[in-house]
């Protein structure tokens, strides 16, 4: 099958390549030279404009966008029409709010065009591992791109699903990396907790690896986690500085609108926003009104 990516990151490139050895026939384009260089020197066919997309594929022509949330969407979309004619499908594989993917598919679906929205995990180890996929869209688009899907994926029954139409997959995805964010909260913490405890002088990357196997706790967290921990036992050089892409965020708005009790996940998600503030104002606050109340000690710079 052929099948148009845009964006070839870490995960568009893995992505791209993964297809490719699955029999595929991938065109690639991204802004940056190099990995359109890698894709054709790979066996892909690298090109250097949206418009050049659309010409190496037949029809009807299948676009898997893999960049950023928001604006990037809306606009790659809007380029890319001018080429493409009705039955052509657009895919969204990137962490694009549900929100937008109804509205995108609704006006795309108004205009002859098919639209798939493609809630992908796996990150750097999909290449090798295979993609986790929570797919939206209408079935018989979603079937057309099977084939597809089903070489991404761990196997081809497994690691992946159509779990609605279109917004389902995203709005999956969104919940999926909510979950994330307390299981890798919950990991940080008893590490943590582990580390302090220095009388008995714990092994911490030896027992994240014994963790691994047979306990309730497993998971592909942990083995990345073990992982990391056997690099760097001692967390060397590293600034307590957590981003989040935004699915977090939108887990949490939802539940407060859906009145579901969710502390875990918005707590974890409170912990990543504290961790990028210098000099942190509200512990100072909490310092200097024990210190008022209590005369308790204040540390100064």
């Amino acid at each position: 099958m052929e099948i148009g990516i845009v964006g070839l990151g870490k995960m568009g490139g893995n992505m791209a390549e993964r297809l490719r050895r699955g029999g595929h026939k991938v065109v690639g384009f991204d802004f940056a030279e190099a990995p359109v260089k890698k894709l054709a020197e790979a066996g892909g066919v690298g090109v250097r404009s949206l418009e050049d997309i659309v010409k190496n594929l037949s029809t009807p022509r299948v676009v898997w966008l893999m960049v950023p949330a928001g604006d990037p969407v809306d606009e790659t979309i809007a380029k890319l029409k001018p080429h493409m004619q009705q039955g052509d499908i657009f895919i969204d594989g990137g962490n694009s709010n549900y929100k937008d993917t109804i509205r995108r598919a609704k006006a795309l679906k108004e205009e002859g065009f098919g639209f798939v929205d493609v809630g992908t995990s796996g990150g750097v180890w999909g290449i090798t591992e295979g993609y986790g996929m929570m797919v939206g869209g209408d079935e018989d688009v979603v079937e057309y791109i099977r084939p597809i899907l089903e070489t991404l994926a761990p196997a081809k029954d497994k690691g992946w699903g159509r779990t609605g139409l279109a917004g389902a997959g995203h709005f999956v995805k969104m919940v999926h990396n909510g979950i994330e964010y307390g299981m890798m909260q919950a990991y940080a913490e008893g590490f943590s907790i582990m580390a302090a405890k220095h009388e008995m002088n714990l092994n911490i990357a030896e027992i994240a690896e014994m963790w691994r196997f047979g306990t309730v706790i497993r998971s592909w967290l942990l083995d990345l986690t073990a992982d990391a921990l056997r690099k760097n036992p001692t967390l060397e050089g590293l600034e307590p500085f957590v981003q989040d892409s935004g699915e977090g965020r939108w887990t949490v708005f939802e539940a407060i609108d859906l009145n579901i009790s969710a502390p875990v996940i918005t707590e974890s998600l409170i912990r990543r926003i504290r961790s990028r503030e210098e000099n942190n104002f509200t512990d100072r606050m909490l310092a200097i009104v024990r210190n008022e109340f209590g005369g308790h000690a204040v540390k100064k710079d």
